[in-house]
């Protein structure tokens, strides 16, 4: 049995959505877009894109929704790294996701993001607040003050945390 490609599996998940890669300054990210409304940016969980085809079409009622796969993460490019690791910073992927909604002649947006995506969110919002009109961040936790109150069990815990500072 052939597997389905992904975009017959987006077209299944986001039936009536428009799949497109956008190029983000040299950098192409795969994009979900539907909708209508205000324009609302779904950054993709370190899984992605896919992970909010559920409440996508509820959101879409309201929104133009944008879900884009970050860098490096599902359909979109996954550029060699560089030496300083620059080009994977948050503020690199902030760019991306900015570039994306201007090309779509977004100049101000809503941030609806999730774990990965909403460090890439609070770097966007920091970075070009005159871009975000709304920030909604789920399920991340204050890095600083998580890192700064570790004890010796929580570190054996989440172990591979550690991997990703």
């Amino acid at each position: 049995m052939a597997s389905k490609s992904t975009n017959a599996v987006l077209q299944e998940l986001f039936p009536s959505f428009e799949h497109r890669r956008i190029d983000a300054a040299g950098t192409q990210i795969a994009a979900t877009v539907g909708g209508a409304g205000p324009p609302l940016l779904l950054h993709g969980h370190p899984q992605t894109r896919a992970i909010w085809h559920r409440v996508a079409p509820a959101l879409a009622n309201h929104h133009t929704l944008v879900i884009t796969d970050l860098r490096g993460y599902g359909d979109s490019a996954k550029p060699r790294g560089a030496s300083d690791h620059a080009n994977y910073a948050k503020r690199a992927m902030a760019l991306d996701q900015l570039a994306v909604m201007h090309s779509l002649g977004f100049e101000r947006f809503d941030v609806l993001a999730h774990d990965r995506g909403a460090r890439v969110a609070h770097r966007l919002a920091f970075d070009h607040p005159q871009a975000v009109r709304r920030l909604i961040l789920l399920d991340i936790a204050p890095t600083l003050a998580m890192y700064e109150q570790t004890t010796q069990a929580f570190a054996r815990a989440y172990w591979h945390w550690f991997f990703l500072i």
